[in-house]
């Protein structure tokens, strides 16, 4: 099970790669909106903001959102991990319910760019 400085390491690693993109991804990645991404396992949840391209997480809080986040990711830690580095694939893991994402219709389409 990943621990919660993994899930860390993997958002600042998620981040940098947003960061780093060049065209549509790029253009995806800079928006800016509040972000939560809740660890089931761990029940732990992550909260920042989604700008400049790329990821700040603000805080660490126990179980899920207090308060309700712009775009709202919830996995469990190891489901990070293997997102972030590349061994599972963002669109299996959504349609079977591994990953749960929440967003406005429009982010949801500017979203899939990175996705």
């Amino acid at each position: 099970m990943a621990t919660i400085e993994a899930c860390r390491a993997a958002l600042e690693k998620l981040s940098d790669n947003m960061q780093g993109a060049d065209g549509d991804v790029r253009a995806a990645a800079a928006l800016d909106r509040s972000v939560s991404c809740h660890i089931t396992d761990l029940d732990v949840t992550f909260t920042g903001r989604l700008t400049g391209g790329r990821i700040e997480v603000d805080d660490t809080r126990p179980g899920p959102p207090h308060e309700k986040a712009q775009i709202r990711l919830a996995m469990a830690g190891d489901d990070l991990v293997d997102l972030v580095g590349g061994e599972l694939n963002f669109a299996t893991a959504w349609g079977t319910g591994r990953v749960r994402l929440e967003a406005s219709l429009l982010d949801l389409f500017r979203l899939r760019k990175l996705l």
